[in-house]
């Protein structure tokens, strides 16, 4: 077999499914690793809505995984073939100024390439890049449901939690009840917050963080008043720390005012415009900023928290099909049918 099949961003809205050519080490700290499992990512479609300039056209989208490792570069020190393996989506050498220093979002030789730049991992085979680092081994105990969201997704909520600074007794409100946000919500109960708010315009989003516990209170925006309720739920000073996952029109203004003075407020959403910061508005509110994407820095530590129970993330997936599907799975995942959070992609099925 020399060719697989993938989903390939053409440079225009509509990628297409076909087959490409088998990946192969080209560096020796590369990896190539058979997808197991893979999902759908709001960054894919702002990719697909032209909304990521850096990204390449004619490369195979996603960057979401789960695998087995299938063959190392000759400079892999940490990973064998047969190894399960979930995917870090921030490509990071490792050994640059910002990479010795935590930063690995910036690092010199990386940052977002899989699916952006390279080859992603909606196909059956993709090549990892710096592997040491871009790979972790998945403790036995733990699924590859529970794993798929490690280098991503469970990043970035864990990472917006982490950025708020919170103090035992906290009060977090989180916008955006999607995966990030979700994610955000758990995450917080790590740092110590008591009380988290969640804020969004889908009333099905919000009643599945209420029923896991994530959410200990819920606010639907725009039939409630955010700003009003959040005040009501902290006798009238506002957030101590605000997570905004949502990246719409209205919410980089709903999260500086819902939050307290002298609180955090931190960005961890993908705006597909620029946003305003209006500061004679909020003058006075002393609010610290923090803004980013993901920084799946903490990769390592994660897995170790799904397999100790402390985290767990599969109740994301809500749609499952395989690589054959995996068009419907962005339409249906793009226009939040059917109540989809996450659609979880298989491996390729062969055709009687």
């Amino acid at each position: 077999m020399n060719t697989m099949k993938a989903l390939v961003y053409q440079g225009s809205s509509t990628p297409i499914l076909t087959d490409r050519p088998l990946p192969h080490i080209q560096q020796e700290t590369d990896a190539i690793v058979r997808v197991t499992l893979s999902t759908i990512c709001t960054s894919d479609l702002h990719i697909l809505h032209g909304a990521v300039p850096r990204a390449k056209p004619d490369i195979v989208l996603g960057h979401e995984f789960v695998g087995e490792v299938v063959e190392t570069g000759s400079r892999v020190n940490t990973l064998r073939p047969g190894d399960r393996v979930a995917a870090n989506c921030i490509t990071f050498c490792g050994d640059c100024w910002f990479c010795r220093r935590g930063y690995i979002n910036n690092c010199e030789k990386g940052g977002w390439e899989l699916g952006c730049r390279i080859d992603g991992c909606q196909a059956e085979y993709v090549r990892v890049p710096f592997a040491d680092h871009g790979l972790s081994r998945i403790p036995d105990n733990v699924t590859d449901e529970n794993a798929l969201f490690t280098g991503d997704i469970l990043s970035s909520g864990y990472f917006g939690a982490e950025l708020c600074e919170l103090r035992p007794g906290d009060t977090l409100a989180v916008i955006g009840a999607g995966p990030v946000g979700l994610c955000a919500m758990q995450s917080a109960r790590l740092f110590g917050a008591a009380t988290v708010i969640a804020i969004d315009r889908d009333p099905v989003r919000l009643e599945l963080a209420r029923k896991l516990g994530l959410a200990d209170h819920t606010i639907l925006s725009p039939q409630q008043n955010p700003q009003e309720c959040v005040y009501e739920l902290t006798n009238g000073r506002g957030a101590d720390g605000v997570v905004e996952a949502a990246g719409g029109e209205d919410t980089f203004e709903m999260a500086w005012r819902i939050a307290r003075p002298n609180s955090v407020v931190v960005l961890v959403a993908m705006y597909e415009s620029s946003q305003v910061l209006p500061l004679p508005s909020m003058y006075g509110k002393n609010l610290i900023f923090k803004t980013g994407g993901v920084d799946a820095v903490h990769c390592d530590t994660l897995l170790r928290l799904l397999s100790a129970g402390r985290l767990s993330t599969d109740f994301l997936i809500t749609h499952k099909a395989p690589l054959n599907q995996i068009l419907e799975g962005y339409r249906v995942f793009s226009q939040r049918l059917d109540g989809c959070i996450k659609w979880a992609v298989t491996p390729w099925q062969a055709q009687d």
